[in-house]
């Protein structure tokens, strides 16, 4: 069905615009308690990253579930992954998350999970969608949905990161920096680490509801790069607003994107025995990734980008790990939807048992040069269609052979077209990338 609120990964907007004001929200409320209700379980759990504006929206849910006869379950500000997690274990119909990800404080948003902690299946979410058409009607006074705070929810997902390494490993002499962008992982990423014997350096770890993700975290590594580096660090971890996340800095300051951290991971359980099976990236995924995988004979698919579409493709061929160049690594073993500080975990555990630094283990991957430029398009045209196009992107990947690709991808939320080249040399990708740009511009600008 076509969908007037939810987008691939929940709502979301900018704070008091349409869809996310506080009727709307309340309305939503209301919509998601009646569909979850009318499936037998009355449980939900609430939980928000830091921005002001999750007070909000928080208030709106718990409303507009209560008027549904459903019991909201407040977390509090709590990771993604988190609720995800919790959501499972309490067994509760949905998990909320109040968060805009990697977007600045004014944006805001809501997405759902269902009971066994992966996104919302798509029936239920049209069911959703089809039941926001109609008036908010509240149950009888007697059916009123309650509202309770958990208190120990924060130790109960430290407790499971915990338990994603093997039983007795400390992470003792170790000097970590990390950077939870004034987010979500605030206190609960520094409190894994130090539990487990390290030496923690928090940045980005004061919330005050506008500086979430404001030049921190894994959208801004440089200031965490800088700190590694002056604290003489063994490493540096960053996540974003919502800690689904990582980005790292290995001890010689090199900033480790998604890509490496994935092909990082997949050496852990290659050596480990335990990978059963591939690795899905995206269309975005560097091409030497997938390289480096082939080189280890591990098979490699490419998803639509979006966490959602590397987790349906994993699904799909029943493969555990994939993720995204942005940090979104997903390790099937350990979560059900991209976990930055159990991914960080996974990657410290792998540097303790093989005894190598980050530094050398990312070495089995070199990433290719990438180039991109967007093109601005005045309407929508099917690319394919247009000949002129099609030879300027020929050609390029005649002069780039069999070491480099080139993508065209229109934005799905801005009236965009996303050129993409990458190959072994700097120069002919930038060259290559801005002439297929200029034939994309001449049909669509």
């Amino acid at each position: 069905m076509s969908k007037k609120f939810f987008g691939t990964d929940g709502i979301r907007g900018r704070v008091g615009d349409e869809p996310m004001t506080a009727p709307t929200v309340l309305h939503l409320g209301w919509a998601a308690g009646k569909v979850l209700a009318s499936q037998g379980n009355r449980d939900v759990l609430i939980g928000k990253d830091t921005r002001i504006s999750g007070y909000l929206f928080e208030s709106a849910l718990e409303a507009g579930l209560s008027s549904a006869g459903v019991k909201a379950h407040m977390l509090g500000p709590m990771p993604t992954p988190a609720v995800a997690y919790l959501t499972r274990t309490f067994r509760a119909a949905a998990g909320i998350v109040i968060s805009a990800s990697h977007n600045p404080h004014h944006d805001n948003g809501v997405k759902f999970f269902g009971t066994d902690g992966f996104k919302l299946d798509d029936n239920t979410e049209d069911a959703i969608e089809a039941m926001m058409q109609s008036r908010v009607e509240t149950v009888p006074s007697e059916e009123l949905g309650r509202a309770e705070r958990i208190h120990d929810a924060a130790g109960r997902y430290i407790e499971y990161c915990k338990s994603t390494i093997p039983s007795g490993m400390r992470f003792d002499g170790m000097k970590l920096v990390v950077d939870a962008a004034h987010g979500a992982g605030y206190d609960i990423a520094r409190r894994v680490f130090d539990e487990l014997g390290a030496t923690v350096i928090s940045q980005g770890a004061q919330p005050n509801g506008l500086n979430i993700n404001d030049n921190c975290g894994a959208t801004a590594p440089d200031n965490l790069r800088a700190h590694v580096l002056l604290e003489q660090a063994n490493m540096g971890v960053a996540l974003d607003g919502d800690g689904d996340r990582l980005i790292m800095v290995d001890e010689l300051g090199g900033i480790v994107d998604g890509d490496e951290i994935l092909y990082v991971l997949a050496c852990a359980h290659k050596a480990a025995g335990t990978l059963n099976g591939g690795v899905v990236g995206t269309l975005m995924s560097n091409l030497g990734l997938e390289h480096a995988l082939r080189d280890m004979d591990v098979p490699f698919l490419r998803a639509k980008v979006g966490d959602r579409h590397v987790l349906e493709l994993m699904r799909a061929n029943g493969w555990k790990l994939g993720g995204e160049s942005s940090g979104h690594l997903i390790d099937m073993d350990c979560s059900t939807t991209g976990d930055g500080i159990i991914a960080a975990l996974q990657v410290l555990a792998y540097v303790v048992q093989s005894g190598e630094r980050l530094c050398d283990l990312k070495q089995g991957m070199t990433r290719y040069p990438q180039k991109l430029v967007n093109v601005p398009m005045r309407e929508r045209i099917n690319l394919d269609d247009l000949e002129s196009v099609q030879d300027a992107v020929r050609q390029a990947e005649s002069d780039l052979g069999t070491t480099g690709r080139v993508l065209l991808r229109p934005s799905g939320t801005e009236p965009l077209v996303r050129v993409m080249v990458e190959g072994q040399v700097a120069n002919q990708v930038d060259t290559l990338c801005e002439q297929v740009a200029e034939a994309v511009r001449r049909e669509v600008a």
